[in-house]
């Protein structure tokens, strides 16, 4: 009887130990007084402080094998297909299934809203896209739709090969999509995706620039779902908690992907998005992500500036907008590569332990641990 009393109570214990350990982890990293770069984060520090941009979630957790789900980005609260946004995309590893990327690059626009899921739900997804775009008052006459939508594979936690996400599964997150707070972590699209060997998931953030210099936003949203040497302000935190890519003492796998969803409310041409996107990757690699050869890391970066969108019908041939000069880049330059960098830190520090498929595990990211190393390097800005 007695030893039936103590193995309860120790599982009891341990049970609360590892929750407790995750549950600490549900707090983004300035919360926990890690800051990261100079610039200041918008008010809600996510994607939708750029002003119309709703985000939502379907996450889709059965059994014991299914672990996945849908996350959407909306770009402005009105009828995207008729006002398109100006937009461009950047590939910094193009290991991926990333649906509508000609159009894009060829019209420098999108017309609808972008949807990330899994690697084998990405057809399902843009056929959602369609029907939702097809059932949009003042859409009855439209024959074609470029549906954008990214993926990452979470095949290790979730049973991919079951392709199990449908079509309402899209819709519904599309209805579930506000401007307000961002759910980050195991949510949407991140139910199953694994980052530098820790559970990873979505993360957002954002930055505002001074006024002196326009006052604009861009915000970030990531699935993250790659790996390599985990840095976190600059703290080598993979190395010193001994997991990491080439690692001998286990095989850390750096496949996998990371999308990354770019927002701004800067009036940009196409062109300058584009230069916009180029620099979320380096944000990526702050975090000592490396682009693995089997990683698919792709960049979605739109402006929701009025002046430069793209209406359907025009009653004149030539289209005339204000547009951001060159030489005034650089600040949002640096808004997005701090913005990436902490949305890929949020994805982590938000998620939590998830066992999946054949029982396969991903840990969530020892946050106890790392705030420790984090004081040691003196990289805490204030007493935890």
């Amino acid at each position: 009887m007695k030893n039936t009393y103590f193995t309860l109570i120790t599982h009891i214990l341990v049970f609360f130990f590892v929750y407790s350990t995750c549950f600490s982890q549900k707090k983004r990293v300035r919360e926990l007084g890690i800051k990261i770069g100079v610039m200041e984060p918008g008010q809600k520090n996510a994607i939708t402080d750029v002003q119309g941009v709703r985000v939502g979630h379907f996450t889709l957790v059965k059994g014991e094998d299914v672990r996945t789900g849908v996350t959407v980005i909306l770009q402005h609260e009105g009828n995207i297909f008729q006002e398109k946004v100006p937009a461009a995309i950047y590939i910094g590893n193009g290991f991926g299934k990333l649906t509508g990327i000609s159009q894009v690059k060829e019209l420098g626009n999108i017309e609808t809203p972008i949807v990330l899921t899994n690697t084998l739900s990405v057809l399902t997804a843009a056929d959602a896209l369609i029907d939702y775009t097809l059932d949009i008052a003042g859409n009855k006459n439209v024959r074609s739709v470029n549906p954008v939508v990214g993926e990452t594979n979470d095949g290790f936690l979730n049973d991919i090969r079951g392709r199990h996400i449908k079509k309402e599964h899209v819709l519904t997150a599309i209805g579930n999509a506000t401007p307000g707070k961002v759910e980050e972590g195991v949510v949407g699209a991140g139910a199953g995706t694994i980052c530098f060997g820790f559970k990873g998931g979505i993360g957002t953030s954002s930055r505002i620039l001074p006024k002196s210099l326009g006052g604009y936003i861009v915000g970030v949203l990531v699935q993250s779902n790659f790996g390599g040497v985990l840095q976190i302000d600059g703290v080598p935190v993979g190395e010193e908690l001994n997991q990491y890519y080439l690692n001998r003492r286990l095989n850390h796998d750096p496949d996998g992907s990371c999308m990354i969803i770019v927002a701004t409310d800067a009036p940009l041409s196409p062109r300058n998005l584009e230069r916009l996107a180029k620099r979320a990757m380096l944000g990526l690699a702050k975090t000592g992500g490396i682009s693995s050869n089997g990683s698919g890391d792709y960049v979605i970066a739109f402006s929701t500036a009025e002046n430069v969108r793209m209406s359907y019908h025009s009653e004149t041939p030539l289209f005339s907008s204000l547009v951001l000069r060159n030489d005034r880049m650089s600040p949002l330059f640096m808004a997005v590569i701090e913005a990436t960098e902490e949305a890929i830190l949020n994805s982590l520090f938000m998620a939590e332990t998830v066992t999946g498929k054949d029982g396969h595990k991903a840990d969530c990211l020892p946050v106890k641990e790392v705030l420790t190393l984090m004081k040691q390097y003196n990289r805490l800005t204030k007493e935890k």
